[in-house]
């Protein structure tokens, strides 16, 4: 599935990636390829994100606000404050702040 964040400043991410795992306003969900429609608040907490093979080869960290994991090496994170989130035909869109 296409994952999009967005932050005021830039596009923090855009690629291809099998999961994420998003920190809610009611606690953390994880959301997978073919999912339901849905939109959510988001709450402070750190997003994951599972990155797709190709992606993760030619992912350009050129925020400098996206990590590797220290336990999974093909997992990236991201630090939020809160944020909204959309997820349509295997596309997901973050706003972060």
């Amino acid at each position: 599935m296409q994952l999009q964040i967005i932050t005021p400043e830039h596009v923090i991410f855009d690629g291809e990636i099998d999961a994420i795992t998003l920190p809610g306003k009611d606690g953390e969900f994880q959301i997978l390829n073919n999912h339901a429609p849905i939109v959510a608040t988001l709450g402070e907490g750190t997003i994951k994100i599972a990155v797709h093979e190709s992606t993760f080869k030619d992912f350009d960290n050129t925020s400098g606000k996206v990590y590797t994991s220290p336990s999974q090496s093909k997992t990236l994170l991201f630090d939020i404050k809160g944020g909204t989130l959309e997820m349509n035909n295997n596309k997901v869109i973050v706003l972060a702040s």
